[in-house]
């Protein structure tokens, strides 16, 4: 239970929506996807990529200090969504903590060095420091001259959201007072592609998908809004599930500030009851206790929204549907998503849903599914609840409130 108000004063984002809150407002209210065709190494697959604008930039840090050359693009979206939220927040000279996981780490890296290894049988001198999982804090806080503890964990899918999870512990507890919060992914490569086909979750590429898209049966798939992931569409047929890269980070603060974009005032974390090593029961029982223990101090009607994780699976998309209606009944809060829109983010997905519950907090309208109909529509949105889960049923359900 929280004993005060933990305050967002700042977040920022590196994503396929852009990297400033304009732009990916004006990115969210349009009704397409950023999920494209893309050739991978040896396979085609349908992701969500950095804007080649975006991309100049991470090479533009890259090549800024030669310690940088050698980092993985997780830690360099890292970096720069870091900055802009500590410059956002007003932190000079302030010490603070920092937290940021990853699902994957240096993936693109730590495959380039194997190859490496597997054509010569030798590595690079740097091939270890710079694939170990906690490259990521460590080489934010060296950036951000930062003098608080530094922290990295991977927990899949709800990484972002257990990096605030332990924000909140260490400032509840009084050994922070601030803390930079979030996750960075950077998994847009062949073998991390495979590995998702072979779970048989991912989204068929184009003409496949038109065979499970009711609205491109009769007309030119390019005449349309196109949509490869069916994220929350309960009537899909097939698994759609489309990866998207990118970081986000939010700025902590224990109280009330003038500076709040917004509140956590309920926090809450499960696991299920596994039957194999990624399986989530039918009725996502993780989901339902991580949400009674978020909402424990405010009454259901008052919850205007649920950011769902939603990743565009059958399973996953179906089980987490059920566990809302198991908690709110008939009176369901608005739902959506956004990984329709960016692809799944992995790791940094559950910040990017926070940056979109306050985004709609702060602009006092909705974001919807474009194909899903909105459900019992609020007048006023004063209170989110934002859903994370990875591998294994490792819920999180964090409440922000205005």
């Amino acid at each position: 239970m929280l004993k005060t108000k933990i305050a967002i004063t700042s977040i920022a984002s590196f994503s396929p929506l852009g990297n400033t809150s304009d732009d990916i407002w004006k990115e969210y209210l349009n009704p397409r996807s950023l999920i494209i065709e893309k050739q991978l190494g040896n396979i085609k697959a349908l992701v969500a990529p950095l804007s080649d604008d975006l991309m100049r930039e991470v090479d533009t840090l890259r090549n800024s200090d030669v310690k940088y050359r050698s980092l993985d693009n997780s830690v360099l979206y890292a970096i720069l969504s870091s900055r802009e939220a500590v410059k956002k927040a007003g932190w000079h000279n302030t010490k603070f903590g920092i937290n940021i996981g990853s699902s994957r780490g240096a993936t693109q890296l730590f495959e380039k060095h194997h190859q490496e290894f597997l054509a010569t049988g030798r590595t690079p001198t740097l091939s270890s420091p710079t694939t170990t999982l906690g490259n990521i804090s460590t080489w934010v806080a060296h950036d951000l001259k930062s003098n608080g503890p530094e922290l990295s964990h991977s927990i899949t899918c709800s990484t972002a959201l257990h990096a605030l999870l332990n924000g909140i512990a260490w400032m509840q507890s009084g050994m922070a007072d601030s803390f930079l919060v979030g996750g960075s992914e950077a998994p847009l490569t062949a073998f991390t592609i495979a590995q998702m086909q072979a779970l048989k979750i991912y989204a068929p590429l184009r003409q496949a998908q038109r065979d499970n898209n009711a609205q491109c049966q009769s007309e030119p798939v390019e005449d349309l809004l196109y949509f490869p992931c069916r994220a929350f569409d309960l009537n899909k047929t097939k698994n759609s599930l489309a990866l998207g890269e990118g970081a986000a980070m939010a700025c902590l603060e224990i109280g009330e500030h003038k500076n709040a974009l917004g509140y956590i005032t309920g926090f809450g974390y499960a696991t299920d009851d596994l039957k194999h090593s990624i399986s989530i029961t039918d009725e996502a029982e993780c989901f339902q206790k991580s949400m009674k223990m978020a909402l424990q101090n405010v009454s259901l009607d008052e919850v205007d929204v649920v950011v769902m994780h939603a990743p565009g699976t059958l399973k996953g998309d179906k089980s987490e549907y059920k566990a809302i209606q198991k908690v709110f009944s008939k009176n369901l809060p608005m739902l959506t998503t956004n990984k329709w829109k960016v692809g799944h983010t992995f790791g940094a997905s559950g910040m990017l849903n926070i940056e979109m519950a306050l985004l709609m907090m702060q602009h006092q309208k909705f974001i919807g599914v474009p194909f899903v109909t909105e459900q019992n529509r609020r007048k006023i949105i004063r209170n989110v609840l934002i859903n994370a889960v990875g591998f294994g049923g490792n819920a999180v359900s964090i409440l922000l409130s205005t």
